[in-house]
């Protein structure tokens, strides 16, 4: 039976990639990650296919006229990034639920795309404020760079209602159990089990 979407979108900073470490494990939800395209040069010890589908510039707009996007975005000064309707087919055909961690514009895109086919879930921070003082813990960026976020997080949680489901991150372990828990439903609705 073929597979799902599940499409998971987050702020920097609320725990989407720490939901989405505890969860694509559970051989009951059958989760495969989509591999991404990206037309910058690999690093150190990335593999083409396993990585990112490493392409060229010329190669990667070829696919965006020939419509093999679920979704893309420019990133930085002619990087591109995307996630290609072929890999989510490849893994669907495997009778894998696809996972797509991707921000709030492309996975607007994609559900728009796929439709009942796709669940949307956006994991919400409980407030700004609490995403702040996060971000400032962590203590990775300067606060330019929060000031940033932050704004940008602001933007993201303002359509929030364009997901399927909503999910407050302000305790880890409810939130996973929370997101498994709406991933499950919404394979054995669609007769996955």
């Amino acid at each position: 039976m073929e597979g799902k979407l599940i499409i998971i979108s987050a702020p920097s900073g609320c725990g989407k990639s720490t939901i989405i470490s505890h969860i694509i494990n559970d051989e009951a939800l059958r989760l495969s990650f989509s591999v991404s395209a990206a037309t910058r040069a690999p690093r150190e010890g990335e593999v083409d296919g396993v990585n990112y589908y490493f392409m060229s510039q010329d190669e990667f707009k070829a696919k965006i006229e020939r419509g093999e996007f679920a979704e893309y975005e420019q990133v930085y000064a002619g990087n591109y990034y995307g996630t290609l309707k072929s890999e989510i087919a490849r893994i669907q055909a495997m009778g894998r639920n696809v996972v797509l961690d991707l921000d709030v514009n492309g996975g607007v895109a994609v559900k728009g795309i796929y439709g009942d086919d796709a669940l949307s879930i956006f994991i919400m921070p409980p407030s700004l404020e609490v995403l702040r003082e996060r971000l400032e813990k962590r203590g990775t960026d300067g606060p330019e760079e929060i000031d940033r976020r932050v704004a940008r997080a602001a933007f993201e949680v303002g359509r929030a209602g364009e997901y399927d489901a909503q999910v407050v991150n302000d305790d880890l372990d409810t939130a996973v159990e929370q997101t498994r828990s709406l991933i499950a439903r919404f394979v054995t609705v669609n007769g996955q089990h």
